[in-house]
């Protein structure tokens, strides 16, 4: 029996440090495993913050302050404008309506001019998707030769966002007036609530009303195109020196602008003249023969002048005696 224990005892010692050896690797290897799947949970949490994401509940590290934050959606208004110089204008006009057409968007105002030598100019107003704004302003560039391009985009995300906002606020103090007037027993709190109510309702329908437009221009953008055949003037160069008939041709325009300018002139002052010597004759028919005449002034007493000399008293002549001769 004792034999027996002796060998049964090593048995069982054995047995137990198997199991605890077991045990020890069970633990290390479930060590290996959580130390593994902490590192690569800190891995996972540094590469959300090098995304610019945060785990729920924490704050990113140094590493995802410095990355550039993740874009939010934008609301932005972009309009363009195109000057165009086209070989065929009706032609050119029938391309951008098919490619805005084809892009999803729709045709607005339209003007067509033809001047004096029977060239034709359009101007028109076109509305496309925002996802398809370039590919529509590079056709509409491809048409002709480009002589002028203007393009602007207006961010109006904060606009959008406070809208948005005062629509909700609106519409929760729309929904507290009428849980009130429900409430309500006198005509009187009705008749308030009824007045308060409506005021409410039409600012709720302007916020609506902007929201939409809103909506409508961010969604949407507007290019407005020109198109002229008129053809470019072309600069006078060194050997094209003015013969005697350029001379004679600006001389007569500088004339005819002169002539032009003086008519101008006489054209203005008419009136002034005329009623001027309206004026005029009014007072020599009308005011002056009615106004007092002034008495003659008294002729003045001259000095007397000086005495006539005396003449010589004549000699008295004799009777001539009878046959006497002077």
């Amino acid at each position: 029996m004792r034999t027996r224990r002796s060998v049964r005892h090593p048995a069982s010692a054995l047995t137990a440090l198997l199991l605890a050896a077991a045990l020890a690797l069970t633990g290390c290897s479930a060590g290996d495993d959580s130390a593994g799947g902490s590192s690569a949970a800190d891995r996972g949490a540094e590469g959300k913050a090098a995304s610019g994401e945060a785990a729920p509940g924490g704050t990113a590290s140094g590493a995802g302050a410095t990355a550039p934050p993740k874009l939010a959606a934008s609301h932005i208004i972009r309009t363009a404008s195109l000057t165009v110089q086209v070989k065929d204008v009706p032609r050119a006009l029938d391309q951008a309506r098919t490619g805005t057409e084809n892009a999803g968007g729709y045709v607005g105002d339209e003007t067509t001019t033809r001047d004096a030598e029977g060239h034709e100019r359009t101007r028109i107003v076109l509305r496309v998707p925002v996802d398809k704004y370039d590919e529509v302003l590079s056709g509409l560039e491809g048409t002709g030769k480009l002589i002028d391009r203007s393009a602007k985009a207006e961010d109006v995300t904060d606009q959008v966002v406070d809208v948005e906002s005062r629509i909700r606020t609106q519409r929760a103090s729309v929904a507290r007036i009428r849980e009130l007037m429900d409430q309500a027993t006198k005509l009187g709190d009705v008749v308030t609530l009824e007045g308060e109510l409506s005021t409410r309702q039409a600012d709720l329908e302007s916020l609506l009303a902007r929201q939409k437009s809103l909506k409508d221009r961010t969604s949407l953008a507007t290019i407005t195109l020109s198109l002229s055949e008129t053809p470019v003037k072309k600069t006078r160069t060194e050997d094209d020196d003015p013969g005697f008939v350029d001379a004679l041709a600006g001389g007569w325009s500088a004339f005819v602008t002169m002539l032009r300018w003086l008519a101008v002139a006489f054209g203005a002052v008419l009136p002034f003249a005329a009623v001027a010597a309206l004026i005029v004759l009014l007072w020599l028919r009308v005011v002056r023969p009615r106004l007092p005449r002034r008495p003659a002034p008294a002729p003045t007493a001259t000095a007397p002048g000086p005495l006539p000399t005396a003449r010589p008293a004549p000699e008295p002549t004799r009777p001539r005696a009878p046959g006497e001769q002077d």
